[in-house]
């Protein structure tokens, strides 16, 4: 699932690329929007919260586009081949000199741009946001104290922007096991690192938690590996339907 700092940069892309222009092609690929026509209308701008993006438009609607699990939107210039195959186009939005095609985007809205808000107002506080609440989001986490932070922290009631990737970094970051109750841990300290590692990753497509690129985590996807802190090989397992990652000697809980 992509990362709140995936869904900023392709939101600020999909904005330099779009906003201001006029769609010469506006298609939505989806069963409940298949009659929209966008083309003609100018593209007002783009903006993201935590996974959720929406494109706005010059009739006074919204486009809401979530990621899901594989969604991708790509940015082409006219006539460039695209990436993925077109039957995973859901959107397809063209202006002079750019396309931008959204693909495996299953979760698409088309609302007045007055009421967008309405469809994130059960989210927590948007982590890469200007005016982040920490303070909302700490309140959020510790609700309830015996849940398992790795559970926590993908929730995005809690705070919006963190996926299994940042979810195994934060917990090692933090020395606990994903299945440590939220009680165990420096709720300040995980929001916190939520934040930071989320920011130092979204200008770039690249994500590393551990400040080298060559070396991009400490224990996300590295099942086997040696822990870049101990050397004790790093676990993984199951929790909530996903792979966790963790080392069992650094990490307790």
């Amino acid at each position: 699932m992509p990362e709140g700092d995936t869904v900023f940069l392709a939101g600020k892309r999909m904005h330099d690329a779009l906003a201001g222009k006029t769609l010469l092609r506006g298609e939505l690929r989806h069963p409940r929007l298949a009659t929209i026509d966008l083309a003609g209308l100018d593209v007002l701008g783009v903006r993201t919260y935590g996974k959720h993006m929406f494109t706005h438009f010059s009739d006074g609607n919204s486009l809401r586009s979530h990621f899901r699990m594989d969604g991708a939107w790509h940015l082409y210039r006219p006539g460039e081949r695209w990436r993925r195959p077109a039957h995973q186009a859901r959107a397809v939005f063209e202006v002079d000199d750019r396309q931008a095609i959204g693909f495996a985007l299953h979760d698409m809205e088309f609302v007045p741009t007055v009421r967008e808000d309405e469809l994130i107002s059960h989210l927590g506080p948007d982590l890469l946001a200007d005016d982040f609440d920490a303070a909302e989001a700490v309140r959020r986490l510790t609700a309830d104290p015996s849940r398992p932070i790795g559970i926590a922290l993908l929730d995005q009631r809690v705070m919006a922007g963190v996926g299994n990737l940042y979810r195994a970094e934060v917990c090692f970051l933090l020395r606990v096991l994903p299945t440590a109750p939220v009680s165990s841990v420096d709720a300040s300290r995980a929001v916190a690192l939520s934040r930071k590692l989320l920011q130092a990753n979204q200008w770039r497509p690249e994500q590393s938690t551990t400040g080298d690129l060559r070396v991009q985590h400490y224990v996300f996807e590295r099942t086997g590996r040696p822990c870049l802190r101990c050397r004790t090989r790093v676990r993984s397992g199951e929790m909530d339907g996903r792979f966790v990652y963790f080392c069992p000697k650094c990490q307790s809980g």
